[in-house]
Parts: C-alpha cells; structure tokens; sequence
C-alpha cells in the first residue's frame, strides 16, 4: 500500500506550484496590502485576518517571476510555518491535488540548487513545483519582519 501527499496548487502565470495541504490554512480573495516599513523587499506588506497582522509574501519576487500588481482576481493563500503565520499572492488557487508518495520525484534527484522545491508532480499538463514554505524567507529576511512588525506594533500602540 502507497502512502499518498496531498497538496494545494496554485499559479503564478502559467506555472503551476503546491504548498503540502498540511500548512494551508485556506485561500482567500485578494485584499488590499498595508505597506510595512523597513521590511525586506520579498514582504509586500500586511494584511489583518480576523485581528491578527500577518505578512503578505511576494512570490513572485522570490521565484523571479514578472512583478504585476495585486488584482481583485488574484488569491491569498494564508499558509502557516513553524514561526509564523503568513499569506502568499498567487494567481488562482486550483485546489487539492493528492498523489501517491512514490508519485513525487525529490528535486535534488532533478537539478542541484533547488532547494525552494523538495520535490516535483509530474502532470499530464506539466510539472508542478512543491514549495517549502519553511524556506521562503533568510535568515536575515526573517529578522528584518520580526523588526518591522514589532515596530510598526509599537507604533500603533503608541509606544
């Protein structure tokens, strides 16, 4: 008996990745951004969901993708790490797709220097990237949102 994986998929013009459907919380419409001073480049900005202020990552950007701005079409995938919440912009959200583990081919087997992507869906249509959200942001990145969203919490407190 074969274990199977079950991933969310989303698109980024006519590419297609998956986050594991474990660290999607869901997918929402596109809201507007709120621009989060001294945060590095990858973050667009925040967002409130239901009271708490979570970063919005720019995909795009970290895979080298054509920047565009947020359209009322695009998504939100509200996924979560081991340190934080946090919400992803992407084009379509196509919902779950869930493979046989042996179905999905390890990246390093592929091509070194992918470490974003642990690992790749073949599909009749192409191949789908699985994302390590876990990988997103640096170290350095993530010091820079922990700066910038406990300033910008200060600031609104007052302090």
């Amino acid at each position: 008996m074969s274990l199977s994986c079950r991933f969310v998929t989303f698109r980024l013009d006519d590419r297609q990745y998956a986050l594991p459907l474990p660290v999607v919380e869901r997918a929402i419409r596109a809201v507007e951004v709120t621009p989060l001073p001294n945060a590095p480049p990858v973050v667009l900005g925040v967002i409130n969901v239901h009271g708490q202020v979570i970063p919005v990552l720019n995909v795009r950007r970290r895979f080298q993708l054509p920047e565009r701005a947020i359209e009322p079409s695009d998504w939100f995938l509200l996924a979560r790490t081991a340190r934080r919440r946090a919400v992803l912009v992407v084009d379509a959200s196509d919902g779950v797709l869930e493979r046989a583990s042996h179905d999905v081919v390890r990246s390093a087997g592929i091509l070194p220097g992918l470490e974003q992507f642990p690992g790749v869906i073949t599909l009749d249509e192409g191949l789908v990237l699985i994302h390590d959200l876990e990988r997103f942001l640096s170290l350095d990145e993530t010091r820079a949102l922990d700066q910038a969203l406990d300033d910008s919490s200060r600031a609104s407190d007052g302090r």
